[in-house]
């Protein structure tokens, strides 16, 4: 299947493929490996071929990526991004990135990024109080300990 982020505008800004673990009614999770070069993140390193488990809903304001490492399996942690519900069809997943993202690392350090870029967005009042309320619905879960985390 294919995945699509994609600007306000509605342009493809990065794609890449995954395989659908689960699909139900809101939402959908697939498997994809990070297909960039090795970089520093978070006090980790993402490697290519690092396994991402992606889960996509059709009612929230975000996505959640579970990261596990390509050698040793272990979890790095949770990549949740901020953006409009995902529209999914038979084929694609696409949504519209909102700039802001949620990194959660194992020992449930949860660290809010990119809320500059958020205020480049300009966003309208309505918009910009949904990222807001879905920032706060993420750290809350995780703090529930509710699945995925």
């Amino acid at each position: 299947m294919k995945i699509q982020k994609k600007n306000l505008a509605g342009e493809v800004v990065f794609q890449y493929e995954g395989e659908v673990i689960k699909r139900e009614g809101n939402f959908i999770t697939l498997e994809a490996f990070f297909n960039r070069d090795d970089m520093d993140f978070m006090n980790v390193i993402l490697k290519k071929g690092d396994r991402f488990v992606e889960t996509f809903y059709m009612d929230r304001w975000y996505n959640i990526f579970e990261i596990f490492d390509r050698d040793s399996r272990e979890l790095k942690g949770w990549y949740c991004n901020i953006g409009k519900p995902a529209l999914i069809d038979d084929q694609t997943i696409s949504y519209v990135d909102l700039a802001l993202d949620l990194w959660v690392a194992p020992d449930g350090e949860q660290t809010v990024l990119d809320e500059d870029e958020l205020d480049t967005l300009d966003l309208p009042d309505d918009v910009l109080r949904r990222v807001r309320e879905s920032l706060h619905a993420l750290q809350e879960l995780f703090k529930s300990k509710r699945p995925p985390f």
